[in-house]
Parts: C-alpha cells; sequence; structure tokens
C-alpha cells in the first residue's frame, strides 16, 4: 500500500487512466466488431460504413497508446482488405 502522499495520489492517477484506456479500449473493440459482424454478414455497403466509422477508433487508440502504431495499422489494413475482398 502506498505510503506517502505522493505515492497515494500517484494510485488514485492511476486508476483514473485505467478507467479511460479500458473505456477506449472497449470502444474501439465494439468498432472492429461491427466491422468483422458487417463482413461475415456478407454486406459490403454496411461493412464499407462501419471500417469508416471504425479506423479513426483504432488509430486514435494508437495514438493514446492503447496499442502499439504498427498494431493499428495492421488491423486497419487487414479489415480494408477484407473489406475490399467482399465488394467483388
Amino acid at each position: 500500500m502506498a505510503n506517502t502522499s505522493s505515492a497515494k495520489k500517484a494510485v488514485r492517477k492511476i486508476a483514473r487512466k485505467t478507467a479511460v484506456n479500458r473505456s477506449r479500449r472497449t470502444e474501439m473493440r465494439t468498432y472492429v466488431r461491427r466491422v468483422e459482424e458487417a463482413i461475415k454478414s456478407g454486406d459490403a455497403a454496411a461493412a464499407a460504413a462501419a471500417l469508416h466509422d471504425a479506423e479513426p477508433k483504432v488509430m486514435r487508440a494508437a495514438q493514446k497508446g492503447i496499442l502499439h502504431k504498427n498494431t493499428a495499422s495492421r488491423k486497419v489494413s487487414r479489415l480494408t482488405v477484407r473489406v475490399k475482398a467482399l465488394a467483388k
């Protein structure tokens, strides 16, 4: 347990930051899941729209340190390839 006042404050800050990061991560995963579901249903227009909404969420997560930037780029790239393949 934290003994000093600065350590106690650090614990409070970490708890707040963890809650924010968890919320952002959950939101990002929800948007990615919507793209996955649209791809699975075979609806190219819905998948493209869902990808259009999901891409900024994934990239913003990378900016905020929730994902590594290369991981975010890879996720977006793989989803884009799958959505484009669906449109053919």
